[in-house]
């Protein structure tokens, strides 16, 4: 499927209607860096592009309506995936960008799907979703960003700087006194092994 200028405009315009307007430069800013990172890897930009955009197009609806349509129309959605509600967006979003948009491409809608909580296993498409969330320029720390750039550069750069974001998300977790999800003690552990020198 080819992600036309006016595609991307469509999906943009729904976005304004129904983000805030810091998530959605936050969105811009994610889409943006998802090209940056998949220039980077050799991926296909266009496919970036979009993920980038759609990652976060639940993250205002409230917990009540997310939960609804979870229940509803996400059942593989796991019980441990309920503890936090800031991660309830993610496998609504994927939903969302298949149901709304008609995306049928699974690597989006799995990067989409798990660019909050990871999993184990993760494509490398996966990860620069998930990092870009992290690293974008418009809204995320510059110094972190700067590292993560940095560690990017080296051998085993993408599971590197994956490990040090679910190293901060997991300090940040406890810090907050919020439930972490055994899924992504599961991926910082497999990353832990695989960037272990």
């Amino acid at each position: 499927m080819a992600y036309t200028k006016n595609r991307i405009e469509e999906i943009q315009t729904w976005l304004k209607d129904n983000l805030n307007e810091e998530r959605y430069i936050h969105s811009l800013g994610v889409m943006e860096s998802s090209v940056e990172l998949a220039q980077m890897f050799k991926m296909d930009i266009e496919k970036a592009r979009i993920t980038g955009l759609l990652h976060d197009a639940a993250k205002c609806f409230s917990n009540e309506k997310l939960l609804d349509i979870i229940h509803k129309n996400i059942p593989e959605v796991q019980d441990c995936e309920l503890l936090n509600y800031k991660t309830l967006h993610a496998p609504v979003s994927a939903y969302l960008a298949r149901k709304n948009f008609g995306i049928t491409d699974t690597e989006i809608l799995n990067a989409i799907r798990w660019h909050t909580l990871g999993r184990c296993s993760m494509t490398d498409f996966e990860k620069i979703i998930f990092l870009a969330d992290k690293i974008e320029a418009r809204t995320r720390d510059a110094e972190f960003r700067h590292q993560c750039l940095e560690l990017l550069k080296e051998n085993n750069g993408l599971n590197k700087a994956l490990f040090k974001c679910f190293e901060a998300t997991i300090k940040s977790l406890v810090d907050r006194h919020l439930a972490i999800c055994h899924i992504t003690i599961d991926v910082y552990n497999e990353l832990l092994e695989k960037t272990a020198e």
